[in-house]
């Protein structure tokens, strides 16, 4: 992929969360268990959450938005490693929605890894950073879950 712009850069993350909002959304709305319901509407969240703060980094500017941004190691525990890919069928357990959503954000955060690689400028490489971070952290929260969920049930 080749972007003329850190907005474009910044306009691709924001449709790329978009579509995890929309589908944790459409999802939500397929379930009948309250709790799977809930969990899925709280994932959409988290997608707002990164697509606001991308919003916010184009309105303040480049320059402004990355220099409030704070840098820091977000750990990999590499259970997604470890998972097959699943699609998401209405119904599915607790632990099968976990796993769903935690591919999908190892596989967001191997797009911005793949991206931040081929960028060229360094601006573009701050904002991949940034978009890494953010998915690595939602990454770990969801294995962390998962890893809680499976010691719950003995395993």
């Amino acid at each position: 992929m080749h972007f003329e712009s850190i907005n474009e850069i910044i306009d691709f993350a924001i449709q790329k969360e978009q579509e995890a909002v929309d589908f944790y959304l459409a999802a939500s709305r397929e379930e009948s268990m309250s709790g799977s319901k809930e969990m899925l509407i709280e994932f959409s969240e988290e997608e707002k959450k990164h697509k606001r703060m991308l919003e916010e980094l184009k309105v303040k500017g480049y320059a402004e938005g990355v220099e409030d941004y704070q840098f820091k190691w977000i750990k990999d525990i590499k259970r997604s490693d470890y998972m097959d890919d699943m699609v998401y069928k209405p119904g599915m357990g607790y632990r099968d929605i976990l796993i769903v959503a935690i591919k999908r954000e190892e596989n967001a955060l191997k797009l911005y890894n793949k991206l931040l690689a081929e960028a060229k400028s360094e601006n573009a490489k701050a904002i991949f950073k940034i978009l890494c971070q953010e998915e690595a952290r939602h990454k770990l929260g969801l294995e962390t879950l998962y890893d809680d969920h499976m010691a719950e049930m003995g395993d």
